[in-house]
């Protein structure tokens, strides 16, 4: 059965979607249906179907959210929220390119039974966008001073965080401890000791937690997990994934607003924990350029693209990170760097083997960022047996020097360079990729999924999700254990940048590897990289 978009946008959890689309190759010689059907059939790949969610019915749940800038803004549309701007932004850019249906795809989202009782941002034009949209007669909304004033008024059963990064935990841990579910932005900390502090608050809580890694509702992801458990690529030693990205927007250079001042925004509030440094509109608005706020590409896309193999993999925490990279295209003050290369080393694991015994096992993990070019490099895993491309679509080439695939190599029912497996859920949709940009954000799992050649928001079913165990309990599919470990691996990419060395990680104790004299927090919490007393003395 085929469902119309409007079908699919309006009750996607509760229907039997089928028919995702996917295609094998073969060599020339082996181009009959039969022949692609045997190999297919050998690989038994079956692509992933969206999971069944319960409804979320009953009494609606209050929620607040907390920071109400870009990504703030983007979460409730999620919601089913959208500001009367930005309506009005996307009604006249659908009647000058119909191709563009992010209003109509909102119109026809499903409801998610919400009820947005609360705002708290520190910049007053913000958070009095937010009531100008939202308070309404049938959607009653309050704005708060404070986060814990908003967390204690027993007005809310759940918020939404999207903040800077120095302050996920601390919202999160008083949430938490008020029995407040918590849906956080990544990445989930700020310091190694919030992580484990985090943690302890979500096990004792009642409420639930959700980190708000959407690429874990990305179909092509589910579906490669299935290809690797099945040892379709044999032993993987090797991936490389990237970010791609040239222009101010990507660099974090965000606009400033015309109405930014010390009369409406509450700069001690923002503040927080961080320095105390004179009013900085720079600051304000592109914060994720300083330790002091931000995490850098380390905290803000590294974990982007640890935490979806580690969803295709579940590698868990690195047994080593080494890391390098500077302050290259973009020499405007920042402080975190904007060119980056992590090796991330996994000795002991293994996604199996079909060669003998104990001749395979570890992985390394690259990952390389650029913020001064967009040149498309893939996310690639590279397995004995075959290596596979992952992005929304995702292609599976064997290896020429293949064990498993020897056979039909040696016969010529199979060459390197034809795929053997190829999803692609996305074939046929016309509005499907609109730019090279969108298409980067789209195979990191950041933007959509397809559903029987549909798109549908990868946001939207996250906080969906988050919503149904609200109210049906179940499990998440980020939530603490996947929280933690994203935010170590983040956190030990950055110490290493910082202090120039391998950062390990001790299995057993489950903590970074000490190093005398040298205070983790203090380095990651310190405006540029890390200055020893002596060095300080030398210079």
């Amino acid at each position: 059965m085929k469902w119309t978009r409007r079908d699919l946008l309006k009750g996607l959890g509760g229907l039997p979607i089928l028919g995702a689309v996917w295609w094998a190759g073969a060599a020339n010689t082996m181009s009959s249906r039969k022949q692609r059907s045997a190999i297919l059939e050998q690989l038994n790949i079956r692509p992933s179907l969206p999971p069944t969610v319960p409804g979320i019915t009953g009494k609606p749940v209050r929620v607040g959210i907390i920071g109400f800038g870009i990504r703030g803004e983007q979460l409730c549309r999620s919601l089913g929220f959208a500001t009367d701007e930005w309506k009005e932004e996307m009604r006249i850019a659908a009647e000058e390119d119909p191709n563009i249906k992010a209003l109509e795809d909102f119109e026809n989202q499903d409801k998610l039974n919400v009820k947005l009782t609360g705002v708290c941002d520190v910049f007053d034009v913000r958070a009095e966008k937010a009531l100008k949209s939202f308070n309404t007669s049938d959607n009653q909304m309050k704005r708060y001073s404070t986060y814990l004033e908003m967390i204690q008024s027993g007005d809310v059963d759940a918020v939404v965080i999207a903040t800077p990064d120095h302050w996920h935990a601390p919202m999160s841990i008083a949430a938490l401890n008020n029995n407040v579910h918590v849906y956080v932005e990544k990445p989930m900390t700020h310091t190694v000791d919030e992580t484990y502090a985090l943690q302890d608050a979500a096990k004792a809580s009642k409420a639930i937690f959700a980190v708000g890694h959407q690429h874990r509702q990305t179909l092509s992801f589910s579906t490669a997990r299935d290809i690797v458990e099945k040892g379709t690529l044999g032993h993987v030693s090797l991936i490389q994934t990237n970010t791609n990205r040239n222009d101010d927007n990507g660099a974090w250079n965000y606009d400033i607003h015309k109405q930014a001042s010390t009369e409406t925004i509450d700069w001690d509030q923002f503040l927080g924990s961080a320095p105390k440094v004179p009013f900085n509109k720079n600051h304000f608005f592109r914060w994720r350029k300083w330790w002091a706020y931000g995490s850098g590409l380390s905290g803000d896309l590294l974990t982007h693209d640890y935490d979806r193999l580690n969803c295709v993999l579940n590698m868990g925490i690195p047994e080593a990170v080494s890391t390098s990279g500077g302050i290259y295209t973009h020499n405007d003050g920042r402080n975190v760097p904007d060119v980056l290369q992590v090796n991330m080393e996994f000795p002991n694991f293994s996604t199996g083997s079909s060669q003998i015994e104990g001749k395979e096992k570890g992985m390394t993990f690259c990952y390389s960022a650029s913020l001064g070019n967009s040149f498309n490099r893939p996310t690639i895993l590279m397995g004995h047996d075959a290596t596979m491309e992952l992005g929304n679509r995702l292609t599976v080439w064997p290896d020429g020097a293949s064990t498993r695939y020897g056979e039909q190599l040696e016969l010529g029912k199979m060459q390197p360079n034809v795929p053997i497996y190829q999803y692609n859920p996305a074939a046929n949709v016309p509005d499907a990729i609109s730019s090279a940009t969108s298409q980067y954000f789209a195979d990191k799992g950041l933007m959509w999924t397809y559903i029987d050649g549909v798109r549908v928001d990868s946001t939207f079913l996250h906080m969906r999700e988050w919503l149904s165990v609200i109210k049906n309990g179940g499990k998440v599919s980020c939530g603490i254990k996947e929280g933690f470990e994203e935010a170590i691996a983040a956190h030990m990419a950055g110490l290493s940048w910082k202090l120039g060395r391998k950062i390990e990680w001790d299995t057993k104790t489950e903590k970074i590897v000490p190093i005398e004299g040298i205070d983790f927090d203090e380095v990651l919490l310190y405006n540029g990289k890390w200055v020893t007393p002596t060095q300080a003395n030398e210079v």
